[in-house]
């Protein structure tokens, strides 16, 4: 008989036991959508991660310095301890250099677009009149611009000449505006501002403003009036006023689209770096964290999590699958007669058989389309709740979908193999 037919008379006999039908697809409908609902949890969190770091700059690279392990000591006994109380503090000589940086921008060209630098100058509090904002004031280069995401929303960014003259110029935020200038951006460029840090004041011109994103979380312990938000100077005039070392403790690489491995480039630098300039450094050498590692890191404990308890969920798969088999089973005695009659009439074992495991296979995909849906309409509502968008498992829809047929096929085989073997002497005698 013809697969198509056997899929007819197949859902013709589930129609006529809706019920018992129904009962017997729960255990696969609760297994596939336990399963799909974990998955599509996972792919909108795995999917939301990625996005959120590559807004903070998937290819970028951040380079800094780093304490070297701690040295052994080898002991006649060859045993071997940690020279403990030695304090290491960071010194001048141990810092990069802007020699070190123009190097690396000639020796990689190609790989690197421009080089991120900041400073923490402290927190403090702007002052215009009788008006303050809270702000915390870090020195940047132009190269910041690259490597944050950072929407302007009136005046412009700082530049190659602000930092080369050592310019009194700030960068503030629109919140900043709002607590001085009533929310005027326009009105607020070219203003004069003092910027108290440390009980120190300085005067710096207002030349452009950005748009304050708040933290992911959403929460903060201070008012809308009392937020701090990051003001920006050139770096040079952060070091020439607080008369901070030279030299930098870390920096970011922004890398070309064009490479092929971030964390690959990431230790080439490291290694050159070390090799270069801090071979004989006996305090500190060059470490490297990229963003694509993070991402990597992360999705990777997100779905190592999510297997598992999928995993733990899909036990229910193999409860539902005996079901089929005992409902099969229950089938093919209530239908003995119809097997005989069939098999009177010149029907061949292989033909009984694939018409029982068609019809197990049937039960047992529309139970996985059933779950499916219903996992995803779960999984939806739950990363809604998260504040996520949902996001399709495509392979965890697909997988399920052969899974809910390999089901059918393994659970069914044995009762389909009984039903081709009944004697049809003995089936149509049977009362």
């Amino acid at each position: 008989m013809l697969i198509w037919e056997n899929m007819k008379l197949a859902l013709t006999a589930l129609r006529s036991n809706k019920m018992r039908s129904l009962l017997t697809m729960l255990g696969i409908i609760i297994g596939i959508g336990s399963v799909i609902a974990i998955m599509t949890v996972s792919s909108s969190l795995t999917s939301s991660i990625t996005d959120t770091f590559a807004q903070m700059g998937a290819n970028n690279i951040t380079v800094g310095l780093k304490k070297q392990s701690e040295e052994e000591e080898t002991r006649n006994n060859g045993m071997r301890f940690g020279i403990s109380g030695r304090q290491i503090s960071l010194e001048e000589k141990d810092r990069i250099t802007d020699e070190m940086l123009e190097e690396i921008k000639t020796k990689y060209s190609t790989e690197v677009d421009s080089i991120s630098l900041e400073e923490s100058a402290g927190n403090g509090t702007v002052i215009s009149g009788e008006d303050t904002a809270n702000i915390s004031l870090t020195g940047i280069n132009k190269g910041y611009f690259d490597a944050n995401d950072m929407t302007l929303l009136a005046g412009r960014y700082l530049t190659e000449a602000d930092m080369e003259g050592d310019k009194h110029v700030i960068l503030v935020s629109d919140k900043v505006v709002e607590n001085l200038f009533g929310g005027d951006n326009q009105a607020a460029l070219s203003k004069k501002v003092s910027v108290n840090i440390n009980s120190v004041y300085y005067t710096f011109y207002i030349v452009g403003v950005y748009e304050y994103a708040e933290d992911t979380d959403g929460f903060s312990a201070d008012s809308e009036e009392d937020v701090t938000t990051g003001a920006y100077i050139p770096i040079t005039l952060e070091k020439e006023l607080l008369h901070t070392d030279a030299g930098y403790e870390r920096f970011t690489l922004v890398t070309g689209s064009s490479l092929e491995s971030v964390s690959d480039f990431a230790d080439e630098i490291k290694d050159y770096m070390n090799r270069k300039y801090y071979a004989r450094n006996e305090d500190y050498e060059i470490s490297t964290m990229t963003m694509s590692t993070m991402t990597n890191s992360m999705n990777e404990m997100i779905q190592t999590v999510s297997i598992a308890i999928a995993f733990i969920a899909g036990i229910s798969l193999l409860v539902g699958g005996i079901g089929v088999m005992n409902i099969m089973l229950v089938s093919i005695t209530e239908r003995t007669k119809e097997i005989g009659t069939r098999k009177a009439l010149g029907a061949k074992n292989s033909s009984i058989r694939l018409q029982f495991i068609i019809e197990a296979v049937m039960l047992c995909l529309l139970g996985g389309l059933l779950g499916i849906i219903l996992g995803f309409v779960l999984g939806a509502v739950a990363v809604s709740i998260l504040g996520y968008s949902a996001v399709a498992p495509l392979a965890a829809i697909l997988g399920s979908t052969a899974f809910s047929i390999a089901i059918g096929v393994f659970f069914g085989f044995y009762p389909a193999n009984k039903a081709a073997r009944l004697n049809p002497v003995d089936a149509l005698r049977y009362e």
